[in-house]
């Protein structure tokens, strides 16, 4: 009786074996035959990461790219324009995000990672200059900003306004848009210049930070994209290039005149030139449906063949 008790287990175990088995094989050919259906479906996701100049317009792009192909996700995260372009190096993001060039230490630090950067201009950008809305001042020149964030100009009254202290505002230094200012006004844009922001400066990790700062103190001084002011509740100032320039006020016009002397392009990098998937999304993004979505947040399109 025991034997057959036995006997009757280990046939059993041969049976749940041998389903075991059939089933393992199954699930395999199954996974393989979808694998080859859908051409790889593991591939269609897209990690984008980087400016935060570029991530309310990312996240649009991609929001509205479900319903041109609902087979794709696309993952949007910000961190400034340094995180997007280190991720890129480091090969853990499909698309970088910048509101600058990359450098040239970072393009060799990607090519020695045997990556090959490649720049798509995405949008313009026209970086607004902004002060609370109580503020009497309205237009500065570029030589004028530059000593105000370096503090060779530390009251207001100098420029034409209150006798009061200037309260200087930016965006930290992992930001594309900090470096811009940095380079384009802060420095003049002079190669040789090594001016760099005043230490009492506030450092903000965003762009509402700095609106937010502006909104609040009468005495505040800071800098945005122009999709991020809302001139409800800030003054934006007409710029000079130089003092014997015209002031100009930032607008999506101005900026696509190329008048406006802070208007910048606005930066996607990819791994090489892109491929299936990130090609067909990068084709999208400078369609003119792709580049409607660049003007009603603010910015500025590229001009489209459609």
């Amino acid at each position: 009786m025991k034997r057959g008790l036995l006997n009757s287990i280990m046939a059993t175990k041969q049976v749940i074996v041998g389903m075991t088995i059939m089933l393992l094989m199954l699930t395999g050919c199954s996974s393989g035959s979808q694998s080859d259906s859908t051409g790889g479906e593991a591939n269609r996701a897209i990690q984008n990461k980087g400016s935060d100049t570029i991530v309310n317009i990312a996240l649009a792009w991609a929001e509205e790219y479900r319903n041109v192909d609902p087979s794709v996700s696309i993952a949007v995260t910000g961190g400034g324009s340094g995180t997007g372009i280190a991720s890129l190096i480091n090969g853990t993001v499909d698309i970088a995000n910048a509101s600058r060039p990359m450098k040239d230490e970072e393009i060799a630090d990607a090519r020695s990672n045997d990556i090959e950067p490649v720049e798509h201009v995405v949008a313009i950008d026209a970086l607004a200059v902004i002060v609370n809305l109580d503020n009497p001042v309205s237009k500065l020149s570029i030589d004028e900003l530059s000593d105000i964030f370096t503090a060779r100009i530390t009251n207001w009254k100098d420029v034409g306004g209150n006798d009061a202290e200037i309260i200087l505002v930016s965006r930290e230094t992992n930001s594309g848009t900090h470096v811009y200012f940095l380079e384009e006004v802060v420095r003049r844009g002079e190669k040789d210049n090594s001016d760099i922001f005043a230490p009492q400066t506030l450092l903000m990790p965003s762009s509402v930070g700095i609106t937010s700062e502006v909104q609040r103190n009468p005495n505040a001084i800071g800098y945005d994209g122009l999709g991020y002011v809302d001139q409800a509740h800030e003054k934006v100032l007409a710029i000079a290039k130089d003092n014997e320039s015209p002031y100009i006020a930032p607008t999506i016009e101005t900026a696509k005149e190329g008048t406006y002397p802070l208007s910048r392009d606005l930066y996607m990098y990819t791994a090489g030139e892109p491929q299936d998937v990130i090609a067909q999304y990068l084709d999208w993004i400078f369609s003119s449906e792709g580049q409607a979505i660049v003007q009603r947040l603010g910015f500025v399109p590229l001009e489209t063949e459609e």
